[in-house]
């Protein structure tokens, strides 16, 4: 389980395909404090730490996880967003989020806001899932790319999020532009609630 709230952006620095799988190495300011078996979350898809040295270490990602995140775009250099899994004894700065991503968007607009940026994303409606809490709310929450944020102007298939400069300059987000894909993870409470009331 993680919060949202990203620590840092780790650097990709190899990635090897092994049949349907892509081991992906990246390098970090944390990689010494990391463990064999620990969850950390790149762009907001929860993945396992298989194997590390002392300045990079290595998750695998299998197809059914690319297939729904923008994993399998990345490239050597790139940078994606990291957060290792949430202390329950710690406050709860974003929201809950799972590592799950659901699906991919893509940003139709940037906007400079006098000092903030607004960030327009599209992202596949379907009906069915919406009844499954698949979609997102006036000022509710929503993560990309592994951050939480809070929704603004949603439409059927869009959304908009406000980016402060810290968070801009903290996370990828500088490298968002019209026509980049980013993974999003809708609100697990949602899903709860609109699941519940398909069974009322």
């Amino acid at each position: 389980m993680f919060s949202g709230i990203v620590e840092e952006f780790a650097t990709l620095v190899a990635l090897i395909k092994d049949r349907e799988n892509i081991n992906f190495t990246f390098t970090c300011s944390f990689v010494n404090e990391l463990k064999i078996d620990q969850s950390i979350s790149h762009n907001g898809v929860c993945l396992t730490v298989v194997s590390k040295d002392d300045n990079t270490y290595t998750v695998t990602a299998m197809k059914e996880t690319l297939d729904c995140s923008n994993l399998g775009l990345l490239k050597v250099g790139d940078h994606v967003n990291v957060e290792r899994s949430m202390m329950m004894n710690g406050r709860l700065d974003g929201h809950l989020v799972q590592g799950h991503v659901d699906e991919t968007a893509t940003c139709t607009a940037v906007e400079d806001s006098e000092g903030s940026w607004i960030f327009t994303f599209k992202y596949v409606f379907d009906k069915e899932m919406a009844k499954r809490g698949y979609l997102v709310v006036d000022k509710g929450s929503i993560t990309v790319n592994g951050i939480s944020l809070t929704v603004c102007n949603p439409t059927e298939d869009t959304f908009q999020v406000a980016i402060i400069p810290y968070t801009y300059e903290h996370t990828n987000f500088y490298q968002i532009k019209k026509g980049s894909v980013v993974n999003l993870e809708f609100d697990i409470i949602g899903k709860y609630i609109s699941r519940l009331i398909q069974y009322r």
